[in-house]
């Protein structure tokens, strides 16, 4: 049985892996961020718009089948939960392609929402435009949003922490250390780190 398992957990890591998306382009930090509109699992459209008092974004690329995203979904719970109130609110994003990757479909994202009790919006990039332009490769992938003199932009870029499997390994909380620092009215100390996931499955 435990080597079923483990063969289990190889053929998923390397479906992961498959079906790579080469994304040249998208945004820096410092770059100003176009505002998106995606369908939210509630059925309602969301942009940035929607969030007149909020002072930024941890903008979040993820999905249902990634053991990668898995992982982390209750990390980026808890990020919400912790930064929300202080005006920087989770927005999950699912760019995968679910003719690719079976069980990404919006059906299957609100089943996952109301699993887990997300407490953000979970949204559908359905007609894979926006995760280009981020210029996002893996789920999951995440974009630091700072509201700057009327412009959104970007603060940071990468993972969410040093361990992008095992929550009780994690030493360096890189989303939380820069969300921190920008709510004290400085630079993130780290920008960039390397987003570790699964390649999002573009259309054929």
């Amino acid at each position: 049985m435990k080597i079923l398992k483990s063969i289990g957990v190889v053929v998923a890591l390397v479906t992961c892996l498959a079906f790579a998306v080469k994304v040249d382009t998208g945004y820096k930090v410092g770059d100003v961020v176009t505002d998106f509109s995606l369908k939210n699992t509630d059925g309602k459209m969301v942009s940035m718009a929607d969030f007149p008092n909020a002072k930024g974004f941890i903008v979040v690329f993820t999905c249902n089948m990634c053991p990668y995203s898995v992982a982390n979904e209750d990390r980026i719970l808890a990020l919400d939960r912790k930064f929300k109130g202080k005006g920087y609110p989770v927005i999950a994003i699912n760019p995968n392609d679910p003719a690719v990757s079976p069980g990404d479909g919006f059906a299957e994202m609100k089943v996952r929402a109301a699993e887990k009790k997300f407490t953000f919006p979970y949204l559908f990039d359905e007609k894979q435009e926006v995760y280009p332009q981020f210029g996002a490769t893996r789920t999951p992938h995440v974009y630091i949003l700072t509201k700057k003199e009327g412009a959104v932009v970007v603060s940071y870029i990468g993972a969410i922490d040093d361990s992008s499997r095992n929550p009780e390994a994690v030493t360096t909380r890189y989303v939380d250390e820069a969300v921190h620092a920008l709510l004290r009215g400085a630079a993130p100390k780290t920008t960039y780190t390397k987003a570790i996931g699964c390649s999002i499955k573009t259309k054929k």
